[in-house]
């Protein structure tokens, strides 16, 4: 039964909701820096059900040279493959099964800032998690698109296509092309629903609500009018007519200028070495035939032939360059091309509501 649940292809990823409450704390309180932890659960039908989380140690850069923010994010983000963090998880889970709580390993969480997740760090650490078990995910929570009010948690796991490649470390353009692989298949994402438990929302449901007020009681006279304050609706609101532009979109557009750029000089290194392999092409041929033209004067002066595969000790080609870092920077430039998608929709729809004031008459 449980080899048959295991064939099933994950459909969901269920959290349950003090999971979220553990993660969300560990998140903000960590900002601006990551924070990564391990989460657990069990695989049930398809649904990766996830029931505990706790987060990896903080490593202490107060005494490293030139500790920083940028060192603790680096060494929080290599977290969940550090050998001592291993040991850590592994000693946690056995604290769980000693209590009788769901101790599987299902893979592990971390916090991101504008959607910006998509790097070397978080395909090492899911790919170490997915080698092992292919059915464990890697949960984001955006810290800063949650302080805007949209609460952001998404779940990824990689791609068997992208596994495979990956464990051959061959990013050429052949094996690209050979695979079929694109940037777009490099993760999937799966949806998330958050769980209660029936305690929780028994108690959800016994929560006191506002008492019902009765009939209506009409003013006997014009001084209860003035004595009594008219409590203002909560809406309609005019916040919604604010045509501020919202500076979480200002910084994502600014991301994703980043990116862009970093994509141009990832293609600007592939060019420099399309140009230093056209050259080193151009000197082969021209060796060859001029050994081509050798051979067959010797070969009228009955003469041995000198060998024509010497080329490959005389020069020395480049190696092409590995196209994974271009393919993650087309990966982050989609995330953000759809965030921005996501926040000019409703701010469009107010440039063109007031348009016919903005243009001269």
């Amino acid at each position: 039964m449980a080899d048959s649940s295991r064939d099933l292809p994950l459909k969901t990823v269920q959290v349950e909701a003090l999971v979220v409450m553990k993660i969300v704390k560990h998140c903000s309180a960590s900002f601006p820096t990551t924070a990564t932890g391990s989460i657990v659960g069990m695989d049930q039908d398809g649904i990766l059900e996830i029931t505990n989380s706790f987060p990896f140690p903080t490593a202490d850069v107060s005494n490293t040279d030139g500790g920083h923010q940028n060192d603790a994010s680096s060494l929080a983000a290599a977290a969940p493959r550090a050998k001592a963090n291993i040991a850590y998880q592994n000693e946690m889970i056995r604290h769980l099964k000693e209590v009788n709580v769901d101790a599987n390993n299902v893979g592990w969480y971390t916090s991101a800032t504008m959607g910006n997740f998509v790097n070397m760090g978080f395909i090492e650490n899911q790919y170490h998690y997915q080698r092992e078990n292919e059915r464990t995910v890697a949960l984001v929570h955006d810290v800063s698109r949650s302080s805007q009010g949209a609460f952001s948690l998404r779940a990824f796991k990689l791609t068997p296509t992208f596994m495979a490649a990956y464990k051959e470390s061959k990013f050429t353009t052949e094996s690209l092309q050979k695979s079929k692989l694109t940037f777009k298949e490099i993760v999937t994402e799966l949806p998330i629903n958050v769980h209660n438990s029936h305690l929780l929302t028994s108690f959800l449901h016994q929560l006191p609500a506002k008492p019902i007020t009765g009939d209506v009681t009409l003013p006997t006279s014009l001084a209860d009018l003035q004595n009594k304050t008219i409590a203002m609706p909560l809406y309609p609101s005019t916040d919604s007519l604010d045509l501020s532009i919202d500076p979480f979109l200002e910084k994502t557009c600014d991301l994703l200028l980043e990116s862009i750029e970093s994509h141009y000089t990832e293609l600007n290194n592939f060019q420099y070495y399309q140009r230093q392999m056209a050259r080193e092409q151009t000197k082969i041929t021209a060796w060859q035939t001029k050994r081509k033209a050798e051979n067959a004067a010797r070969i009228a002066a009955k003469q041995q032939p000198l060998p024509e595969d010497e080329w490959q000790r005389i020069f020395k080609l480049p190696q092409e360059p590995s196209r994974l870092e271009g393919m993650l920077n087309a990966k982050q430039v989609e995330q953000y091309s759809t965030q921005v998608d996501g926040f000019t929709a409703t701010i469009s729809s107010k440039m063109f509501a007031v348009r016919g004031n903005l243009l001269p008459e």
